[in-house]
């Protein structure tokens, strides 16, 4: 039986035909493999990741930049934190944060019952010291008089002593606090310092007690010096003695760095963070610098002879560095090298390279990787034969 075809049917068989002829993918050239060479990795002309590998040279450097994470706070040797000594009610507030305060302005006021049960104390024991006074006065005569044996008159002179003594220790503990004798319940907050108020944590109408201050009331500083609290490694000790001189970065102010002077150095590492603490003082005459800002502090290490590389060229096997160098064109080696300084950047190194040899830069995990297949490769070559 003869087959008859359609003219649509032979015109969708015929674009069919034509559309698997065009799908037909045209076979795609092999890439061919880089050489291994012992330690080194020959990479064909043109090879496409020729351009993902940039050397650069290696530079000689006796020195490098070191950035330490600093904080800056207040300057402890010029700062007060004022607490109360008693509970009580705040009755005035008389200064605030920004104002400048002189040693022994009254800072507020508190309505306190404990003082004032101080205070009273203060004229008893005064009272009770003028009485001891009368009586052994009245001793005496009555010895000189004869009437009165000296047994009885050393008592009362030791009565006296005592009397006097109490006084003095309530009459002192209430003048601390800014009343000598007078019972009017009324506590003064005071600065001992001249300053800046930097800080205030307190409200009229507040009930305050010692036992359960988080914050202190006041906290009066000089902002014009400040401290410089430094995160230090061992190898920074050397540097960072005490009147060395570092330069302060901080990030969020668009300024030159300024100088720090190193005042102290701890004695023990911290065993958390594994780092030395260091303090060092900042002048501030503008008072730009604040409480508590993050800074770095940038200083100069010597390090004698050596070769500076970029810190993306070195590489860790085991225990060893090592980094690949690019000889002629499209050939790379690796080369160990003694590492004197791994920086952020930069990595010094001391020997294993010769100043001027390039070194790979970018994408060295790349020619890492091909150099192990390469060598996995050839290994399991040579077992099969």
């Amino acid at each position: 039986m003869a087959l008859t075809f359609t003219r649509p049917l032979l015109l969708a068989l015929a674009i069919a035909a034509l559309s698997a002829c065009q799908n037909k993918s045209e076979p795609t050239p092999t890439i061919p493999q880089p050489i291994i060479e012992s330690n080194r990795l020959r990479y064909p002309a043109e090879h496409p990741q020729l351009k993902l590998l940039v050397s650069v040279a290696a530079q000689p450097a006796q020195s490098i930049t070191v950035e330490l994470p600093a904080r800056i706070v207040w300057n402890e040797e010029k700062t007060q934190r004022i607490y109360p000594a008693f509970a009580g009610r705040v009755g005035r507030i008389a200064a605030d944060v920004g104002q400048r305060v002189r040693a022994g302005q009254v800072l507020a006021e508190l309505a306190s019952p404990e003082f004032g049960a101080a205070q009273a104390d203060t004229t008893r024991t005064q009272a009770d010291a003028r009485l001891a006074q009368q009586n052994l006065q009245r001793q005496r005569e009555l010895f000189e008089a004869g009437v009165l044996a000296r047994k009885d008159l050393e008592q009362a002179e030791a009565e006296a002593a005592r009397s006097q003594a109490e006084a003095a220790r309530a009459q002192a503990r209430t003048r601390l606090y800014g009343s000598a004798a007078d019972v009017n319940q009324q506590l003064t907050l005071r600065a001992d310092i001249a300053g800046t108020v930097v800080e205030r944590n307190i409200n009229p109408g507040q009930e305050l007690r010692p036992d359960n201050m988080a914050a202190p009331l006041f906290t009066v500083s000089d902002p014009s010096s400040l401290w410089v609290q430094i995160d230090a490694q061992e190898a920074d000790l050397p540097d960072l003695r005490p009147g060395a001189r570092v330069a302060l970065v901080v990030p969020s102010l668009a300024q030159e760095p300024v100088q720090a002077t190193v005042q102290a150095v701890t004695d023990q590492i911290d065993p958390l963070s594994r780092t030395i603490k260091v303090r060092a003082t900042v002048a501030n005459p503008q008072r730009l610098l604040k409480n508590e800002m993050l800074a770095r502090a940038r200083y100069e290490r010597q390090v004698g002879q050596s070769l500076a590389v970029p810190a993306s060229a070195v590489f860790l096997r085991g225990s060893q560095h090592f980094v690949f160098v690019q000889g002629a064109p499209g050939l790379f080696e690796t080369r160990d090298v003694r590492v004197v300084h791994e920086g952020p950047q930069r990595t010094l190194v001391g020997a294993g390279l010769r100043e001027g040899e390039l070194v790979v830069s970018e994408n060295g995990l790349l020619l890492a990787r091909e150099l192990r297949l390469a060598q996995e490769a050839t290994h399991t070559g040579g077992q099969l034969k």
